[in-house]
């Protein structure tokens, strides 16, 4: 895999294009756009064999097994056009999920116990409210026997990433109703999405959730071992497959590689639903010569992110700070609009530094009026 410290020291070239980010999401994408160049020339010379084709995928135990799936990812419907066929809802990417996105209801997932590699509640990384919510559930049933090819596989991560931003759609409308003055872009949080189901793929996922949702994670990551030893051992014959592969028992270069060469099919799926309007907040589109065309999408169709290609735990804390900023700036207004100055009577607002109304609040009740007068 491709790690940050193999890009050696920034040359003339690449340097001042760090210098010149206005902000930590910004320089985290820069970093981004440089690894995921160097992926996608490592990975060109099995384009043939690792690029799905949504119409090739096939069904071995239907009525019509080959020819049934629209090549448009946005055509797709999972009660069709999957290979999760073991019922009770195992087949609906967001069944499971809080009806309420990005509840916090149950507090940042951050222990140990819930998040892979942190040293205990005090130190490491913390799911997002979008994260543990993803609209990926029926990944973890996937059968390798029938989701045996790229072209199955790819059909299973597009449903996935589909849904995924019909959700974060409706979210995301509704979150802007709340924070006017800060409002969420829809496209960066389908590009935080879209890096998570890639983290996914290629085995980097660091959320594990709850013993229920751990137990899946296992499933899924044994069931994705399973499917890419399938694929490799289709391309195994080919001229230096065996060598870039072979050695690795997880195959974590193979799907480093599947993922550059059908990230571009999965940022379509992704941005199904997206109306015009929303636009990516950089532009990257047309060698960085142009912006996305109000549907998050570059107009040759290429993926305008590269969050992908940010680790998950950095792109984790810059989510987290701008939800604090959205919120405390929500908060700060409310405050200076309700516990300033004088009420419709006259009298002068009594409220505590959190912004409650301290006649009328009850603590121990936990009744909470936030305005005076």
């Amino acid at each position: 895999m491709v790690e940050l410290t193999k890009m050696g020291p920034p040359t003339a070239v690449t340097a001042p294009k760090y210098y010149q980010a206005t902000s930590a999401k910004e320089f985290l994408d820069l970093i981004g756009e440089t690894v995921q160049k160097e992926v996608h020339e490592a990975a060109k010379q099995y384009v043939s064999e690792l690029k799905g084709d949504l119409s090739n995928a096939d069904y071995k135990n239907d009525n019509s097994p080959k020819e049934t799936t629209p090549p448009n990812p946005c055509q797709l419907l999972y009660q069709y056009h999957t290979n999760v066929t073991m019922g009770h809802g195992k087949e609906y990417p967001c069944e499971d999920r809080p009806e309420v996105r990005f509840s916090d209801t149950e507090g940042a997932q951050c222990d140990k116990s819930k998040i892979k590699d942190n040293k205990g509640k005090s130190e490491g990384a913390c799911a997002p409210y979008r994260r543990s919510s993803l609209c990926d559930h029926h990944l973890s049933y996937m059968n390798a026997d029938k989701t045996n090819t790229t072209d199955n596989l790819l059909l299973e991560v597009c449903m996935a990433a589909k849904h995924e931003g019909d959700s974060l759609k409706h979210y995301s409308e509704k979150l802007n109703v709340t924070y006017t003055d800060s409002p969420s872009q829809l496209c960066t949080e389908l590009a935080r999405s879209f890096a998570d189901i890639g983290d996914i793929v290629r085995g980097k996922d660091l959320f594990l959730g709850n013993s229920k949702e751990k137990k899946q994670r296992k499933q899924l990551e044994e069931n994705l071992k399973t499917i890419f030893a399938k694929i490799y051992n289709s391309l195994k014959d080919k001229g230096g497959a065996e060598t870039r592969y072979g050695s690795d028992k997880d195959f974590f270069q193979l799907r480093e590689d599947w993922w550059e060469e059908n990230r571009e099919t999965v940022w379509k799926a992704i941005t199904c639903d997206v109306k015009s309007g929303n636009n990516y907040f950089r532009r990257t589109c047309s060698k960085r010569q142009g912006g996305t065309q109000g549907d998050c999408r570059c107009i040759d169709f290429s993926v305008p992110t590269y969050f992908d290609y940010v680790p998950q735990y950095l792109r984790w804390f810059e989510e987290w700070a701008e939800d604090f900023c959205r919120k405390k700036n929500k908060k700060l207004k409310d405050v200076k609009t309700n516990c300033r100055g004088n009420d419709e009577n006259g009298k002068e607002r009594y409220c505590d530094r959190n912004g409650f109304d301290c006649e009328r609040t009850i603590y121990k009740k936990g009744y909470f009026v936030i305005d005076k007068g």
